[in-house]
């Protein structure tokens, strides 16, 4: 009987440790990730934070210190962002297969973003919910095997052109981690 008590209180250990291995399993998918978004020169220019809210992402962009304007910015389906061109980053992110811009017929992009208007004090933020997309999930994943970046462009978006709109080169980028 000494023997089985024994067997008991192991898989009464080993059940205690499932339990606990458990849950941090269930928090392995990060509910958020953000990037840190840089110009050539390395120079900080703005962070960008993706949330996943329901069936949506909601993404946050906040920048300082750049030139009054108004830039392009779109999530890009690579997680590089290699300096000076940042065209590691690859194309804007579109796994529903769409044209670009939302005044385009064909269009949109789940990466197609509103343009990021900067003000005198070098200050702007945009905020946006990307609806049927996710974070890790199986539908309109974001975060896959190479990652996904966030690009900010030279100029205003056109919300029309594809690819970019029309939105001019690549001057910042930032991996989402």
């Amino acid at each position: 009987m000494r023997h089985l008590a024994l067997g008991a209180g192991a898989l009464a250990a080993l059940a205690g440790c499932a339990a606990q291995v458990a849950p941090l399993q269930q928090y392995s998918a990060a509910p958020s990730v953000a990037a840190d978004i840089r110009d050539r020169a390395g120079n900080p220019k703005a962070v960008a934070r993706a949330t996943q809210v329901g069936d949506g992402i909601r993404l946050q962009v906040t920048a300082s210190n750049m030139p009054t304007g108004t830039y392009g910015a779109h999530v890009h389906t690579t997680g590089r962002c290699d300096a000076p061109t940042f065209d590691t980053a690859g194309a804007h992110w579109n796994p529903t297969n769409h044209r670009h811009g939302k005044n385009n017929p064909a269009g949109m992009h789940k990466g197609d973003l509103p343009n990021l208007v900067i003000g005198a004090d070098g200050r702007g933020s945009m905020e946006v919910t990307l609806p049927n997309a996710s974070l890790t999930g199986a539908i309109n994943r974001l975060m896959d095997l190479d990652g996904a970046a966030l690009v900010v462009h030279a100029s205003a978006d056109d919300y029309r052109t594809d690819p970019s709109g029309n939105s001019g080169g690549r001057i910042a980028c930032g991996v989402f981690r």
